[in-house]
């Protein structure tokens, strides 16, 4: 192989190898990454909203649950419905990024995955007031850009360790909650979704069927759920809080990337 073929397949490997984290077995051999946290708590997360039709009746569930979480929002979805954005934080849940729109990082051109966290990061804090901490790449897939950019923005990506495949039109919630229950185990990050903006129309009602199924699995097993905030993903015996900025925070505070 020629030097310069050598020099652009080691760069394609740099930038495409954080990738490989998305496959079970290696977030296995990533534990922070992968979202496992405090032996005693269950971290609960959504992706994909903000989205009127359907988020509001995911937060009605869990206030009836008594039970907090973390939302990944789309920085489009949330610029289109701010006042959920605020719904959200209001009722105490987390409120995290998921980047601006659902693509893929590995295909996406050099520089956007940064600026678009950035743009989706300033937005979730001058909306609700609190600098996110989290952050998940669409479909799982980082790239050693969107992990030097959430460095940059001061977010920590994380994944999760089972999911309930609520996204397919097959997806019911006796199928999520089968599909979660193996992986219902202290120090687990569950990952469900609050609307189909990316998935199947209507498969976000089998993840709220399912909510009350996972919740109390996980709390008659003696485990505790709440978002990631109160996890301690990473450090033993605690958990990350949110960096709180003023209510009438309007932007975020680190520079375009």
């Amino acid at each position: 192989m020629r030097p310069h073929a050598l020099v652009v397949a080691g760069l394609a490997l740099v930038h495409a190898g954080p990738g490989a984290a998305w496959l079970p077995a290696v977030r296995r051999l990533l534990p922070s990454l992968a979202g496992e946290g405090d032996p005693g708590h269950v971290a609960l997360t959504f992706d994909d909203g903000p989205d009127p039709r359907s988020t509001p009746l995911f937060l009605d569930e869990l206030d009836r649950l008594g039970c907090r979480a973390t939302f990944f929002v789309l920085g489009e979805m949330l610029d289109r419905h701010p006042e959920l954005g605020r719904s959200i934080a209001r009722a105490g849940h987390e409120v995290a990024v998921h980047g601006w729109r659902h693509d893929n990082a590995l295909v996406t051109r050099p520089g956007r995955v940064a600026a678009e966290m950035g743009r989706a990061a300033r937005l979730v804090a001058a909306v609700t007031g609190a600098r996110p901490s989290w952050y998940r790449p669409p479909y799982g897939v980082l790239s050693a850009e969107a992990l030097v950019a959430a460095r940059w923005h001061g977010l920590r990506p994380v994944l999760w360790t089972a999911w309930g495949e609520d996204w397919t039109r097959r997806a019911t919630p006796g199928s999520v909650l089968r599909t979660l229950e193996p992986g219902l185990r202290g120090g687990a990050t569950l990952l469900l979704h609050d609307c189909d903006h990316t998935s199947a129309p209507g498969s976000w009602r089998s993840a709220l069927g399912a909510l009350a199924g996972v919740v109390a699995r996980c709390r008659a097993a003696g485990l505790r759920v709440g978002p990631l905030g109160a996890h301690g993903v990473g450090v033993p015996g605690g958990g990350a809080r949110p960096h709180r900025l003023p209510a009438s925070a309007t932007f975020y505070l680190r520079p375009e990337a």
